[in-house]
């Protein structure tokens, strides 16, 4: 597998439009955050999860003009904000829960109408529950993960080794954790230092990457206030990492 962070910025990204602060203002390119979002190579099949506001840009810096299957983890615009820029990349499947179809059919109606316009995006919606599903003709399997977003529920998603776990306050139950056992690489939200109501602040995801217990984690969907990558990159273990815009690793 190679894992490639297309964004890993919270949905203000970084900079933040008219901020002075020391992050916004920074030279580092670690600190230039994209909404957040992964691209997962898997064989000769390549997975997006979640198409935000800065999809198109991506896709262009990173040169990706192929993309197999698509994974939404919920509603919020910084993770479903550019599926109109899907456009030249042909029909493509996306698997969503509920409440993210619904959104989805509302935000890009225009997609779904008995006789749409020449030229919107081609989008086959596959709804999906917790019950592990196959994607890319039945070669890869998806174990669902019941995260919490505040009060609501929305989506991890597990493939092989791999996990992604963004804009989580937490797992639903334990359960949850038992489906994490034995992962390679874990990706997990970690938004800022101090407490906020529905994303886990470094303590908490330090304290959950220990509890999963993964060969590798890497924090993403990170606000300006999470400080300095330069700094904040001393704050953790060898085995954990800030992830940034454009990190690319190769695991098993």
């Amino acid at each position: 597998m190679r894992l490639t962070f297309l964004g890993t910025g919270t949905s203000t990204g970084v900079p933040v439009i008219g901020c002075k602060c020391k992050v916004c203002q920074s030279n580092d390119v670690r600190d230039k955050r994209m909404r957040a979002s992964v691209f997962l190579e898997v064989d000769d099949k390549n997975i997006l999860i979640d198409c935000g506001p800065d999809f198109r840009a991506q896709m262009l810096f990173h040169d990706i003009d192929q993309i197999d299957a698509i994974l939404l983890t919920h509603k919020h615009i910084d993770h479903i904000g550019g599926i109109d820029d899907l456009r030249p990349l042909g029909s493509k499947k996306i698997y969503l829960d509920k409440q993210t179809e619904d959104a989805v059919r509302q935000m890009y109606g225009y997609c779904f109408a008995e006789n749409p316009y020449p030229g919107v995006p081609s989008l086959s919606l596959e709804r999906i529950s917790y019950e592990p599903f196959k994607i890319c003709d039945g070669t890869i399997e998806v174990i669902p993960i019941r995260v919490m977003h505040g009060k609501m529920e929305i989506m991890g998603y597990r493939i092989g080794n791999f996990a992604y776990i963004t804009d989580v306050s937490s797992l639903a139950d334990d359960a949850e954790y038992e489906k994490l056992k034995g992962l390679e690489v874990v990706v997990l939200g970690c938004l800022r230092m101090t407490e906020h109501h529905s994303h886990q602040k470094f303590q908490e995801a330090l304290e959950m990457a220990k509890r999963i217990n993964a060969k590798q984690t890497f924090f993403t969907h990170m606000c300006h206030h999470i400080g300095l990558h330069s700094e904040i990159e001393d704050l953790v273990p060898e085995n954990i990492m800030f992830a940034y815009d454009g990190l690319s690793i190769a695991f098993e």
